[in-house]
C-alpha cells in the first residue's frame, strides 16, 4: 500500500487500489479488496449492494496511473478518452477485484491502454483509455 500511495496522487476514500501484485514494463496487475463498509454502498443500491460501473473504470485508471509512473515519467496522467468499456458482471461486498492494466502503444506524452477486472476468474469489466500526462502545473506535456 505504501508504494501505492508514494506513486499515484488518489487517497481514501478515493483510491481503488489495496496491492500490487506483478509488474513489468509493459503491464500490470493490482488487486482491490471491496468489503462493502465503502461509502458508496449506502446508496448504490440499499439491499442490494453493487460497485458502480464508473468505479471498476476508475479503478483501471489508477492502475494505468502506476503503470505510466513505472515509466518514469513525472506529471499527472489524466483520463482522455474511454472506449470500448463493456460490463459484463457485477461486483459486489466480498469481491476480490484482480484488475489488469497493458499499455498498447504510446504517442510522445499519450499513454493508450487496455483494462480488464476480473472477479473469480471471470471478467466484469474490460476496457481501452488513454491518458495524457500533465506537467506538474497542470498544463500538457505534449508537444506541439
Amino acid at each position: 500500500m505504501q508504494e501505492i500511495l508514494k506513486t499515484i496522487p488518489q487517497r481514501p476514500p478515493f483510491l481503488f487500489l489495496d496491492k500490487l501484485v506483478e509488474r513489468s514494463i509493459d503491464s500490470i496487475t493490482m488487486e482491490k479488496y471491496i468489503t462493502g463498509d465503502e461509502d458508496f454502498f449506502q446508496g448504490h443500491f440499499p439491499g442490494n449492494p453493487i460497485m458502480p460501473g464508473v468505479l471498476l473504470q476508475e479503478a483501471c485508471f489508477q492502475a494505468g496511473a502506476m503503470l505510466i509512473a513505472n515509466l518514469g515519467e513525472p506529471g499527472l496522467g489524466v483520463v482522455t478518452a474511454v472506449e470500448k468499456a463493456r460490463f459484463k458482471g457485477l461486483v459486489r461486498p466480498g469481491d476480490l477485484l484482480n484488475i489488469q492494466v497493458s499499455l498498447i502503444d504510446q504517442l510522445d506524452h499519450a499513454y493508450f491502454m487496455r483494462g480488464k477486472i476480473m472477479v473469480a476468474e471471470k471478467t466484469v469489466l474490460a476496457i481501452k483509455f488513454t491518458c495524457a500526462l500533465l506537467s506538474s502545473d497542470g498544463v500538457s506535456e505534449n508537444k506541439q
